[in-house]
């Protein structure tokens, strides 16, 4: 059983927070990891917020929380959905730790992300080294047409590592990486609710994959997205189809799709 210590929520004393310290406490308040902090989750958030201000002695104009949490929603939530996506809660972040923004304006679509990916993880694990980062991030700059110079593409790499290495086993896994793109972008969270067990995936990989080949093509994962989206009652226009489809193709080979690569986005956990 964990301790009462480890279920606080990380302490929000933003002047000081470093960008590995804000992604803890995103995760902790995206609770259903959908890439955004919304309703209860965003209630939850500001009252922490508030008492850390409280803390470090900054106070905002009104006592009021309702009227405190309009401030920070006019202030933050650019596009006011009435959700905070973890760009606009971001701006945040003391500006040297607020590379997570330049990096979001940088990165270019979730297809070339994951074509950048497919480079690294050669052995289809889920996973990227350490040490393959620098060279990822690299490329990823590059499909975007972005300029870069060495010691931004250090700072970015000691970043990520600080980030998303937090066991320290040295690898860093694909859906964690993703939310490097922006909310709209990240295909991969729209399965975040979606997530299968292994049983429940081979059940359907091997629906589509009527002859065994252990590879689908471009028409039978349409089907199967079609498929997973009704099964979980979600609506899925045409053009997330589409887009959600080219992004999931970028990790296949010669236009064929194998069972490891789609399980990768689709299961809940990285195969071992």
């Amino acid at each position: 059983m964990a301790g009462p210590q480890q279920q606080q929520p990380p302490y929000l004393h933003l002047a000081e927070l470093t960008a590995s310290q804000f992604l803890e406490i995103w995760k902790h308040f995206d609770a259903d990891g959908n890439g955004y902090i919304e309703g209860k989750e965003l209630e939850n958030f500001f009252q922490e917020l508030e008492k850390a201000r409280k803390g470090s002695g900054m106070m905002s104009k009104s006592d009021n929380f309702g009227e405190k949490m309009k401030e920070f929603m006019q202030k933050y939530d650019k596009n006011a959905d009435g959700k905070i996506e973890m760009a606009e809660l971001a701006q945040i972040l003391p500006t040297e730790e607020n590379f997570l923004l330049c990096f979001r304006q940088h990165v270019g679509s979730s297809t070339e992300f994951m074509e950048a990916w497919r480079k690294y993880d050669t052995d289809r694990s889920g996973y990227i080294e350490a040490n393959e980062l620098k060279g990822f991030l690299s490329d990823l700059l590059k499909k975007a047409n972005r300029p870069y110079d060495e010691p931004k593409l250090q700072e970015y790499t000691q970043t990520i590592l600080r980030m998303f290495d937090l066991n320290g086993d040295g690898k860093l896994g694909l859906s964690e990486m993703s939310r490097l793109l922006p909310v709209q972008e990240n295909f991969l969270l729209k399965f975040q609710g979606m997530k299968l067990t292994s049983e429940e995936f081979n059940a359907i990989f091997a629906f589509y994959d009527k002859d065994g080949s252990g590879y689908i093509d471009e028409n039978e994962l349409d089907a199967l997205l079609k498929d997973l989206y009704e099964k979980n009652k979600k609506e899925m226009n045409i053009q997330q189809l589409t887009s959600y489809r080219k992004s999931v193709m970028s990790l296949a080979e010669a236009g064929k799709l194998y069972r490891k690569d789609l399980e990768i986005v689709l299961c809940s956990e990285p195969p071992m």
